[in-house]
Parts: structure tokens; sequence; C-alpha cells
């Protein structure tokens, strides 16, 4: 499958990319003046890069979409939401560890 890649999430792919995904995908809810944002991001390319090929791993900025986050109750960030069959499973608010990020990723996976 190669190496994890980072989908950069907007309006115009949100459907496509997230609610028509045939894999589980994480994504990311950020902006570019959020510090907690940036000190995730490299936790959130990890998971990427190991998860390749299981789950699809998407950035989405709320700056430039808010009525994305806005309809998914993003109320602060970073936010991780886990979405299967285009359903939000895991709601994840605030910097984690990555063994806490990944227990969580691992329950919708195995899930049903």
């Amino acid at each position: 499958m190669g190496s994890g890649q980072l989908h950069q999430l907007n309006e115009q792919n949100w459907d496509q990319e997230v609610l028509q995904s045939a894999q589980p995908v994480l994504v990311d809810f950020w902006a570019e003046w959020c510090g907690p944002c940036l000190r995730i991001a490299p936790i959130v390319e990890a998971i990427a890069g190991e998860y390749a090929g299981r789950l699809k791993v998407g950035k989405l900025n709320v700056d430039e979409n808010p009525d994305l986050a806005s309809r998914y109750g993003v109320m602060s960030i970073p936010t991780l939401m886990v979405f299967k069959n285009g359903e939000p499973k895991e709601f994840i608010v605030g910097l984690q560890p990555k063994a806490a990020l990944v227990r969580r990723i691992e329950a919708v996976l195995q899930g049903s």
C-alpha cells in the first residue's frame, strides 16, 4: 500500500473522501494558530503511516471549512473524529498521547 498519506479535506471533497469512504477515516480538525494542533500533527502523520491500507487519515482546517466543523459539533481543537460507514464513531478532543489515540482508533476498526 505504500506509506500513509494525509488527505487535505474540505467542503468540496468531504462526501467523497469521508462519508463515502470504504475505509474508516480519521479526521483531524485543526487550525494554523492552534498550538496543540501543531503538536498533535506528527502523531496523526505517524498513525497515517502505520495504518496505511486500513485507515484513511485526513486534515480539515476549521478556519477554511467552518460549516463542516459546526455540522459535527467541533467546539475546540484539536478534535479528532473517526468515521466509519459515513458515521462519526469516535470523538477525541484535545491533545492526547499516541497510545490513547491508537486505542480508540483500534476500537472502531475492530468494532462492527
